[in-house]
């Protein structure tokens, strides 16, 4: 397995040491920053995700969420490749073009249209504020499968909903029991899911896979902190990624190397420390 950017690091570990390193909230962003985060949402293929033609991601698994990050702001390639490729010319998704702006929350998604074929959105995330005890319950449809409802208490909450659209609805923060049928029909296909909504938060639920190859399931994301205004506007496209009221964007190199500095600087500096302590008498 290819390590990615530092040796002996994987791309998981990595993305991990740089959240705790950089706090992923808009509020946190330097000027022309944009939070970003990517789901791996295409079944039994593992990738890697090129971003202006470096390799970003190594080895993404299916049902894995990378980030959030920040990235800067602008227009950027995307590809997705197979895992086991050297570079980004043969891309399984891609290339296309891409931008976000500053300030905005981003999710990309690798994901499979309707008919099955491979294929990505980016959705900007609604950081609007919602009203004190309520959450935001955002879902998703990014599966190889008919329009959909979303059922909560035997009744659709969410109707008619195609890939790749959502719909958000702002309740009173709890539990709720959800589940995914075809339209107009109430047997489920994805669920009963237990479904946390948090207050002053998205809660974003994403419906996945393949209805024919019996895989759909369900990707969870939060994004904490609301309190602004919608941010970001929708990405380009090249007629290869899709994008949505919501959309989101790719990660960028120039921003991972920045907060790559950064964790580089704090494990040296807690190596240094470790040795000064082992050297006192």
């Amino acid at each position: 397995m290819r390590k990615n950017l530092v040796t002996g690091i994987g791309a998981g570990a990595l993305l991990t040491a740089l959240a705790l390193v950089v706090p992923a909230t808009a509020a946190t962003a330097a000027a022309g920053d944009a939070t970003l985060s990517v789901l791996h949402a295409v079944p039994g293929t593992t990738v890697d995700v090129y971003l202006d033609g470096a390799r970003a991601l190594d080895d993404f698994t299916p049902g894995t969420m990378a980030g959030p990050m920040m990235v800067p702001s602008g227009a950027h390639t995307l590809a997705i490749t197979a895992s086991d490729a050297t570079d980004d010319s043969k891309p399984i998704i891609g290339p296309a073009d891409v931008s976000f702006t500053a300030g905005g929350n981003y999710t990309a998604v690798a994901h499979l249209k309707a008919d099955g074929d491979p294929t990505a959105t980016v959705f900007t995330n609604d950081t609007s504020a919602v009203p004190a005890g309520q959450g935001r319950l955002v879902v998703r449809h990014v599966a190889a499968a008919p329009a959909v409802d979303v059922l909560a208490g035997g009744k659709a909450v969410v109707s008619n909903l195609s890939n790749p659209d959502e719909k958000a609805l702002v309740l009173a923060a709890g539990t709720v029991s959800a589940t995914v049928a075809a339209t107009g029909t109430t047997a489920p296909v994805i669920g009963p899911a237990d479904v946390a909504v948090q207050a002053g938060a998205d809660t974003i639920v994403y419906a996945w896979g393949s209805l024919d190859d019996k895989n759909l399931a369900l990707a969870t994301q939060t994004v904490t902190g609301l309190g602004g205004d919608p941010n970001g506007v929708p990405a380009g496209n090249a007629g290869l990624v899709a994008t949505n009221r919501s959309d989101t964007t790719p990660l960028a190199i120039g921003g991972a190397a920045v907060l790559l500095a950064g964790l580089v600087l704090v494990v040296l500096r807690r190596r240094a420390t470790v040795a000064a302590r082992n050297a006192r008498p």
